[in-house]
Formats: structure tokens, sequence, C-alpha cells
């Protein structure tokens, strides 16, 4: 069996036949039952599609741009709320805004928690327990006497 090859039309021979192989990429016609429809473009007319609808669709756009920016802040108001809720930052804005915080409270409590470790600083900081003010003891009667033998 012996080959040869060219570079202006290779062909590779063998005892049996001669088999050509094309070096150009270009594309061929396409098969008769796969035939591409052609557009009729006016050539008076510059405007490719009729103004009103070009202004109909970015009248839509925008209401679509306006209603994703209400969602963002919307999403934004959400995770504050949620790091609130958990009360153990001292403002909630102190941790960064991520989605996946809106999905996951496993993972946000995980974030709050590696946020405080870096900078405990952050931390709220509400009393929490008998810090000796307010209500001690529930009683139903106030005793002046009994008040004033306390003190005396």
């Amino acid at each position: 069996m012996t080959d040869k090859i060219t570079e202006q039309n290779p062909e590779v021979e063998t005892d049996e036949e001669i088999v050509e192989i094309p070096l150009d990429t270009e594309q061929t016609d396409p098969p008769e039952d796969e035939q591409t429809p052609e557009v009729e473009v006016d050539e008076d007319d510059p405007e490719t599609f009729p103004r009103e609808y070009v202004v109909k669709l970015r009248k839509e756009s925008a209401t679509y741009r306006d209603k994703a920016k209400k969602a963002e802040d919307y999403a934004r108001e959400l995770h504050a709320a949620r790091v609130a809720a958990t009360g153990r930052l001292a403002d909630p804005s102190d941790l960064d805004f991520d989605e996946g915080h809106l999905d996951d409270l496993g993972r946000l409590n995980a974030a709050i928690d590696d946020l405080l470790n870096r900078k405990p600083h952050l931390a709220s900081r509400t009393p929490r327990g008998d810090v000796g003010q307010g209500m001690s003891g529930a009683t139903d009667t106030v005793d002046l006497a009994g008040i004033l033998r306390s003190r005396a």
C-alpha cells in the first residue's frame, strides 16, 4: 500500500482507488430540502422595524428593568431584615448582601459566624440576663414599711 499526499490537491493512493480530500473549509450549498428563507428588505426604508414596534419594545424593556430594580431592592431589604432578626449584629448592614443568604438560613448564620470571628466588635451589645435593673421580683402588693426596714 503506497500513500502520496500533495499540498495542492491531497490525494491518498491505495491499491484500490484514489480518494481526494478537499483542503478548503468553505461551507457547501445546503441540501435541497433545507433552504433558508429570504427576507425582503426595502431599500428605500432605512428602518428595519416600524418605529411604533421599536418604541413598544423599548417601553416594555424599561418596565422589566424597573421591576428587576424593585426586586433587587426588596431582596436587599429582606436580607437586612433576616440579619436583624438574628440579633447577633449591632448593625445589619455590616454583613454584605448575598442572594444565597436568602435561600439558605444556615448559610446566613455561617456568614454571620465568620464575620463575628473576624470582627468581634460588630457583635450586638444587648445586655442579657439580670443586670440589676428593672423588675426584680413579682409582688402583688407594695409594702412600704418592708422596704424601709430592708434599707435600715
